[in-house]
């Protein structure tokens, strides 16, 4: 970890949370590719509505990301890297885009918190996430839903 914030959030999570001691280094992370939605986004998250996150398979498979996986410690930041939260990884599922739940939607909390809404913020982002690598998105995509649990 090489942001100050997030190692001085999670010295104060190990301090209150001493059965968390040994665990990973966790990772740091702020949601989405430009600075207001990545505001609103650990806003929403802050507020208790946003309890799911959505990726790419093939956009993190691309950055060379890790997949996330149930037991995760995430430090949250805004935009700028200050941290302002953590969250675990409670569950992962893999599915189509065209699959996506209105309760998976809902759980995401964007917008009007409706799959039309999800869809619209998602198919941009994956649009501009696999620009950079010249690849398009489609609707048979493998979207990676994370389920999560703000701890702290």
């Amino acid at each position: 970890m090489k942001n100050h914030s997030a190692e001085n959030m999670w010295g104060d999570f190990l301090s209150a949370h001493l059965e968390f001691a040994f665990e990973h280094t966790p990772k740091v992370y702020h949601f989405s590719d430009n600075e207001k939605d990545a505001n609103h986004n650990v806003d929403l998250v802050l507020a208790g509505v946003k309890k799911a996150a959505s990726h790419s398979l093939l956009g993190l498979q691309l950055q060379k990301k890790e997949l996330p996986k149930r037991g995760d410690f995430t430090v949250l930041t805004d935009w700028n890297g200050k941290g302002k939260c953590i969250v675990r990884t409670t569950s992962v599922r893999m599915m189509p885009y065209f699959s996506i739940t209105a309760e998976h939607a809902k759980l995401e909390g964007l917008g009007d918190g409706s799959l039309e809404a999800w869809k619209k913020e998602y198919w941009e982002l994956f649009q501009r996430e696999l620009a950079v690598f010249e690849r398009k998105p489609n609707d048979s995509m493998i979207v990676v839903c994370e389920y999560f649990e703000k701890v702290f």
